[in-house]
């Protein structure tokens, strides 16, 4: 798979995920089903579900820039830090999830595991790519 396409797919499931953390926000999906059944109250799950919308629209963002949707706001460089840290923020949340409390949770493994796979190919077939037009 080619880092565009790996771009491509994880756009596609951050829409989704917002999408997911927005039915939380608006009751369509119960907030104790997730966050591993530790909120207690609405305004906890509105401080979680925002700060994990706000984080979900920041990777967005990063890929846009990354795959070159957007111009580049930020230097590439910088751009490639952030996903180096969201890809061991993936690989942690997986483990977590793996010892979730509730199965709904548990299936978020794959998901996690899915987005530390395709950040991977983001970041290593890309330099791998850049350093052999850079031999040519």
């Amino acid at each position: 798979m080619n880092p565009k396409t790996a771009i491509k797919i994880m756009l596609l499931i951050l829409i989704a995920v917002i999408v997911f953390h927005v039915s939380i926000i608006l009751k369509l999906i119960p907030y104790e089903i997730t966050w591993g059944g530790r909120l207690k109250n609405d305004s906890e799950m509105y401080v979680f579900e925002t700060i994990s919308i706000l984080i979900n629209l920041f990777l967005f963002s990063i890929l846009l820039i990354k795959g070159k949707y957007i111009g580049e706001m930020i230097p590439l460089k910088i751009v490639n830090i952030i996903l180096w840290g969201f890809l061991i923020l993936f690989g942690l949340n997986t483990i977590g999830n793996i010892f979730a409390e509730t199965n709904f949770e548990k299936y978020f493994t794959l998901l996690t595991l899915a987005n530390t796979f395709l950040i991977w190919i983001i970041l290593t077939k890309d330099k791998k790519r850049t350093h052999h037009k850079e031999l040519s």
